[in-house]
């Protein structure tokens, strides 16, 4: 038994394009930009939906969305999506990557929210 919920919105955005994506989502969503140190790929845009990170990724490749699941056992909620249907395409760090039927890319990653709001929003999966 595991538990899983949607953790964020992700804005992938050309390197080239990043900056300038996220002021515009920023602006457009009427929230603040922050960018980590920690994790310079990602600008937050926090406060654009509650109980969602909402961020711009820059990263090598062509401009999409996709959608990060965190969960308290990654390989066993890799392995339900599989069963669903998803494929792997890759792994970084504790980032599992999967492309869900019709294209979309999904990420699987430990838990990040607080606590609180995962116990109390997450599904439980046998």
């Amino acid at each position: 038994m595991h538990r899983s919920r949607m953790y964020a919105l992700i804005v992938d955005a050309p390197d080239r394009d990043a900056p300038q994506a996220a002021r515009f989502w920023s602006q457009a969503l009427g929230v603040p930009a922050r960018v980590d140190p920690a994790e310079p790929q990602f600008t937050s845009l926090a406060g654009a939906v509650d109980g969602l990170a909402v961020a711009v990724q820059s990263v090598d490749d062509a401009p999409r969305v996709h959608i990060d699941i965190e969960t308290d056992d990654v390989d066993a909620e890799v392995d339900r999506l599989v069963r669903l249907g998803a494929t792997e395409v890759s792994q970084w760090l504790q980032c599992h990557v999967l492309k869900a039927p019709g294209g979309h890319l999904v990420c699987v990653i430990p838990v990040h929210s607080d606590p609180e709001l995962f116990a109390a929003t997450a599904r439980t999966w046998e």
